[in-house]
This record gives C-alpha cells, structure tokens and sequence, in this order.
C-alpha cells in the first residue's frame, strides 16, 4: 500500500478545518453534527476522526489555528486590524474569525472542561499584542505613560466588546472611526503622526 505523503495529510487537514470552520460559524458547535460536518468538508466522519480525536479536538484546532492566524496579522499590522479585519466584508478573514470567536467566548462561558483545555492554548493572541507594542514603544510610537500591559488588556477588552456587538447584531457600519480612535489612544501624545504604524 503507497504511503500518503505528509503534503496530503497536511492539505487533508486544512480542507477539514476550512470545512469545519464554515459549519461552525453556520451551526454553532452544537449544531454542528458529525453528518453535518461531513457535509461541509466533503469527507466522511472516518476522514475526519482519523485527523483529529473528536469534534471538540477539532474546534480546539479550529481556534488554535485562527488564534495563530490572528496573532501573525497583530505581530504584521496590530491588534485593531484585527478589529478591522471582523468588521470588513472585503477582508480575508472576517467571517471565518468572527464565528470561531463566538463560539469561542460562549464555550469559555458556559463549559469549565473545555475553558481548561483552551487554556493551554489561548495566550498567542496576548503574546503577540504585547510585543507588538513593546516595538512601537521602543520605536517611540507608544505613549509611555500607561504601562504596556495596560495597553495590551485595554485593547484586548475592545475587542472582545467588538465581538460582542457583532454577536448581537447591532449595526457596525459607524464603528470604523472608533477604531480610528483606538488607534489614536495608545499612540503618542494621542495624535496621528504622519507615517504612524497601528497598535
């Protein structure tokens, strides 16, 4: 019997996420069913469980994978294009991220079992946040009269109030210039300087 090369499991595995990711945003993790998931990635439960243990191994990997995804975008262009990128039907990711998100923040509220496992795991978004503006600080970009850590949390509350708005479906179409103030926030002085990189 041929050996399956590691490219294909690796592709394999990305069609399940991919799949599974849309069948998350659309069902929710109850919802999603094991014939739903086949659905949705194309393949059978036994393609699917031969790569990850069982459906909660799957959206463990599912969020770990966007947490990675999201943590490149701070460490390139900063949290708030992040937050951009959620409110933005032209972006790469926002659909994909905002339902992974949800469903995230309601698993981590309401089921302690799965809050400790995602505890191992969930801090790339913090570790990422925080040296991006060690740089912009040590660039002279940051105001230096809040502690960074301080400025990681504030603009991790944003935007886990961001997410929160979308969840409920409020409008979104006039949170851009609050981002734009954000931005202004951690920046030195409060102002735009020309040039100015995001936090």
């Amino acid at each position: 019997m041929p050996r399956v090369s590691q490219d294909h499991l690796d592709a394999r595995r990305r069609q399940i996420l991919d799949g599974a990711r849309v069948c998350f945003a659309r069902y929710g993790y109850e919802g999603a069913t094991v014939r739903r998931l086949e659905e949705a990635t194309g393949l059978s439960r036994g393609a699917i469980f031969h790569h990850f243990r069982d459906k909660e191994s799957l959206f463990l990997a599912l969020a770990e994978d966007d947490a990675v995804r999201m943590a490149q975008v701070v460490a390139d262009q900063g949290l708030v294009q992040v937050m951009r990128d959620l409110l933005s039907e032209g972006s790469a990711h926002p659909a994909d991220w905002l339902g992974t998100r949800l469903e995230l923040s309601r698993r981590l509220r309401t089921d302690p079992e799965f809050r400790a496992r995602w505890a191992e795991r969930s801090d790339q978004l913090t570790r990422a946040t925080r040296q991006r503006l060690l740089r912009q600080h040590e660039a002279g970009k940051l105001r230096d009269d809040v502690d960074v850590d301080v400025l990681t949390a504030f603009l991790e509350l944003v935007l886990e109030g961001l997410v929160s708005h979308l969840a409920m479906g409020l409008p979104a179409d006039h949170l851009t210039p609050v981002l734009d103030l954000v931005e202004e926030t951690v920046r030195v002085h409060h102002r735009n300087p020309a040039g100015a990189a995001r936090p």
